[in-house]
């Protein structure tokens, strides 16, 4: 391979603070150097180390501590996605408002000194609900996606002409912070290879952003990958792990790059979790010894993730591996700063690092934000969730003769009631199910009582037995679309008929579940109190009340006891609990949710069944791996020093000490 060449740093101001000079300064430019083998910038000779943050993921008020947390590590820049889907969740209808305002998360990355290296799809994967496409796509149900199918280019084109004119005046050659921008992501692993759809973009890009604006692809160091990833016009990066032979990795860049800068897209600090599998982590030596490996070559470096944060509301994706893999609602990746935004022993050996090829910026890391463990709090059962039909789906169901999947009654997220009635006596235990794949993503059967669940990839069938003309209910729920993988039309709820016996069911009302608006308007605490069944097992709603003590600090929330479901303070969706799949046992909650002053609202539902005494627990600190099905009826936390006295939990959910 062509010998690596050591980059000269850059070493004015301009790119360490803000604000950048307004666009009639002269020179401002960022151009690849083929000669040098490295970037240019302004003229000068200039390499990045990165790291990824995706403000989706970050509450808007959080966003300046974590940015700053990332300047004073030595970073020079941040990787940014934008989710398509996150800002057009109707075709036509778009949201850049609060938590979504991107054009403020830039304009404060340049405020605080911090270059941008923009990644705006159209398709991102990030572990993101459907890879970032919005779902609304696969209302034409033979689209293909990501490729030069004309729906598809037209859906695109469309976003484009919305998003990129808001980047174009961020630009660094524009007087922004804005140095480079990814044309879609990862293409190579996406079994299409279309070349006429990587032009296409290539065109759109160009025209909207302009002709000096330095765009690149990213893709893993396969040969195959690189070959259906790349094209001419778009500058070819890559992305590994530590662990990686590193100059055998670059060797794969520049066999499709002879000449030009090294560029490590995403070397990965950490890993995403599954429900259902280990916590991942990776050691802060391992990430520490490959950063500086690749430093010492003179290379490119974006550190992916530097935080990762939370996937709120149903925003997490999912991976196809021979079976569904749901991942988790914590985003915490094992990165440096984790979830709630803390450094980490990782991110000082990452700093210590770049210390050795730069110097830091002056003055201390901004220290972890406070916790607070706000203890016990008793929630009591409002309702089930089906005799609460006529809130949550005011419109009423629709009626159809087979089952309809999510995207044919237009409904993105959540969850959908499927009901029919038992067309015979079943006085004999009948087999309940569906063809392997086609309970999309998991269904709580009802009838008469909770019967249990079907899934996509384990339990398919439920013996039933009942009365003619009784009702058989399914809350279908999406556990979050594949966002990686070779078919990402991932349709959900019941995509074919269940079967009775072998006998198809039929006649069925629809019911499309809004219950987050109605939670965000208030429901059910400003509604008058329901008569509840008691601690009958299913989905049901379950609330509560808690203060805080003067000031609302970030908190985690365990669920002792709870089976499955989903949480909302103050009308802000929390995300998926499943603490008897693991490996996450809390769920964070920034401080920014929570009221001061006046009681914050709790609400849970949760799924197969609540413990006896619906309690939860707020800790000042996460629980990532921990599995409740596999450990000893006495779960201690945290770790027991001899001597202390602590809380405990049982898997009924009573708490005691010792």
């Amino acid at each position: 391979h062509p010998s690596f060449l050591p980059l000269q740093l850059c070493c004015c101001s301009s790119c360490l603070t803000g604000p950048f000079p307004q666009a009639s300064s002269p020179a401002r430019s960022f151009q690849l150097d083929y000669e040098e083998n490295c970037f240019r910038k302004d003229g000068a000779p200039f390499r990045y180390i990165s790291g990824s943050i995706h403000y989706a993921r970050v509450p808007r008020p959080a966003w300046r501590d974590r940015l700053l947390k990332m300047y004073m590590s030595g970073l020079s820049a941040v990787q940014v996605y934008v989710p398509w889907n996150y800002h057009e969740p109707l075709p036509g209808v778009y949201d850049f408002a609060g938590d979504r305002d991107v054009e403020a998360f830039l304009d404060l990355t340049a405020e605080l000194g911090l270059l941008v290296i923009l990644r705006p799809g159209p398709y991102i994967c990030a572990e993101w609900e459907m890879g970032g496409l919005p779902a609304w796509l696969l209302w034409k149900p033979d689209i293909v996606l990501r490729s030069s199918d004309p729906d598809y280019l037209a859906a695109v084109d469309s976003w484009l002409h919305v998003l990129l004119p808001k980047i174009k005046p961020r630009l660094y050659q524009h007087g922004g912070n804005i140095i480079s921008v990814q044309v879609e992501n990862e293409y190579g692993s996406y079994y299409a290879c279309d070349y006429g759809y990587l032009r296409h973009l290539l065109g759109s890009f160009r025209a909207l952003l302009g002709s000096e604006v330095l765009l690149f692809t990213t893709d893993s160091i396969q040969a195959e990958e690189l070959r259906c990833g790349t094209l001419q016009g778009l500058y070819a990066t890559i992305d590994f792990g530590p662990g990686s032979n590193v100059t055998e990795a670059f060797g794969a860049q520049r066999r499709v790059e002879p000449r030009g800068p090294l560029v490590n897209s995403e070397y990965y600090t950490g890993w995403l979790d599954y429900w259902g599998e280990a916590h991942a982590s990776t050691s802060s030596a391992s990430v520490a010894r490959g950063l500086e490996d690749m430093l010492q070559l003179g290379a490119n470096v974006n550190m992916y993730m530097f935080h990762g944060g939370t996937n709120f509301v149903y925003w997490s994706g999912a991976d196809f591996k021979d079976q569904y893999k749901p991942v988790t609602t914590s985003y915490d990746y094992d990165a440096p700063l984790s979830e709630a935004g803390d450094p980490t022993k990782k991110l000082f050996a990452i700093r210590t690092v770049i210390s050795k090829f730069q110097s830091l910026p002056v003055g201390p890391m901004p220290p972890a934000t406070l916790k607070y463990a706000y203890g016990w709090v008793a929630l009591r059962k409002y309702a089930d969730l089906l005799d609460v039909l006529d809130v949550l789906c005011p419109s009423g169901p629709i009626q159809s003769q087979f089952p309809l999947t999510f995207e044919a009654i237009k409904q993105a997220h959540g969850f959908v009631l499927y009901r029919t009635q038992l067309p015979w006596d079943v006085l004999d235990p009948a087999v309940l199910g569906a063809p392997p794949h086609h309970v999309c993503d998991r269904g709580y059967v009802m009838l008469q009582k909770y019967r249990g669940t079907l899934e996509r990839d384990g339990q398919t069938t439920l013996c039933v037995t009942g009365r003619a003309g009784e009702t058989l209910d399914v809350l279908l729920e999406n556990m979050g679309r594949i966002s990686f993988g070779a078919n990402i039309s991932d349709f959900k709820g019941l995509l074919g008929n269940l079967s009775l016996d072998s006998s198809p069911l039929s006649n069925w009302l629809i019911y499309p579940l809004a219950i987050d608006t109605a939670v965000q308007q208030g429901w059910p605490h400003t509604a008058p109190p329901q008569s509840s069944s008691g601690a009958r097992a299913g989905p049901a709603f379950y609330t509560g009340t808690f203060e805080t003590p003067g000031i609302a600090w970030d908190t985690f929330v365990k669920f002792p006891g709870w089976s499955k479901g989903q949480l909302w303070i103050n009308g802000f969706n929390l995300g998926r609990y499943w603490p008897r799949r693991g490996p996450q046992q809390t769920l964070f909650v920034p401080g920014s949710v929570l009221h001061v002053g006046r009681p914050n609202n709790i609400t849970v539902l949760e799924l197969e069944g609540a413990p006896s005494t619906p309690l939860l627990l707020f800790l000042d600190r996460p629980l990532f791996n921990r599995t409740l099905s596999y450990v000893p009826v006495l779960m201690l936390t945290p770790p027991i020093p001899r001597g202390s006295r602590h809380l405990f939990i049982d898997n009924a959910g009573r708490g005691g000490s010792c």
